[in-house]
């Protein structure tokens, strides 16, 4: 065993991650439909479509028109157009009710679903196996560690799966993609992801350790747990390390 950071290599990382991913998706699926359920996200759904339906036939309309079916219409068929949309969306209507719900309800069970399993799959399971272990890691035999070969803690550990992992790496590109898919934002949403998918990769390739942003924010790399040394404190280093300076102090006066 060697104190010094014997960091894993990419190819054991990326098992791990491939193996750690693959959980994390189905987990979040299963919690997205349990929450769908519950929520009843169906139940507004079908009754958007419902409304769609009423109002297409009272205002003798067809809401999947296409833009460019739309703009060779007339100034009279436009109107009825605007008017069945100003319906819908009044505020007070029931129809605008079911609308927001369906709009709401998904990215409230997306963010909670992603949530949930990232505190199971990267902080629940990791303080059960310990030295910061998730199920990948530790069939590819891999742990996380600080920089100094200490044992991560458990606030270190927090920080590093919902700062790091949840907040900046996963929640930012998916806001940003929600962000497209609604229309509230263009171009530049995709090159912000973007931006952060390069970051990630320079981080990866720039640093001693090969280290992605969770594990800078908390200070940890990953390491390979059949030859790394891990100190239950600072203080056991310390004292490790002049245990060390004894021994070879003691070899020179020989």
């Amino acid at each position: 065993m060697i104190y010094d950071i014997q960091k894993a290599s990419l190819l054991k990382r990326f098992s791990a991650f491939l193996l750690d991913f693959i959980l994390l998706c189905v987990l979040t699926c299963g919690f997205a439909f349990l929450l769908s359920w519950v929520t009843g996200l169906d139940n507004y759904t079908k009754t958007l479509q419902t409304y769609y339906k009423q109002y297409e036939e009272k205002y003798n309309v067809d809401f999947d028109i296409a833009t460019e079916d739309y703009e060779k219409l007339t100034e009279e068929e436009q109107q009825r157009y605007q008017d069945a949309y100003s319906a819908i969306f009044d505020e007070n209507s029931d129809a605008y009710k079911a609308y927001r719900m369906s709009v709401t309800l998904p990215i409230l069970i997306t963010t909670i679903s992603i949530l949930l399993a990232y505190i199971i799959l990267e902080f629940v399971i990791p303080l059960c196996l310990k030295n910061g272990q998730t199920v990948g890691k530790k069939v590819f035999s891999l742990g996380v560690v600080f920089n100094n070969s200490v044992k991560i803690t458990n606030f270190a550990l927090f920080a590093r799966t919902i700062l790091g992992k949840y907040t900046i790496e996963t929640m930012f590109p998916v806001a940003l993609i929600m962000l497209v898919i609604y229309q509230q934002m263009g171009i530049m949403s995709l090159i912000l992801v973007g931006a952060l998918f390069v970051l990630q990769l320079v981080l990866l390739i720039a640093t001693k350790t090969n280290s992605f942003i969770h594990d800078i924010l908390a200070s940890t790399v990953v390491v390979d747990m059949q030859s790394q040394m891990i100190f239950n404190s600072t203080q056991e280093l310390v004292a490790y390390k002049e245990e060390l300076a004894r021994q070879e102090a003691e070899k020179k006066e020989q």
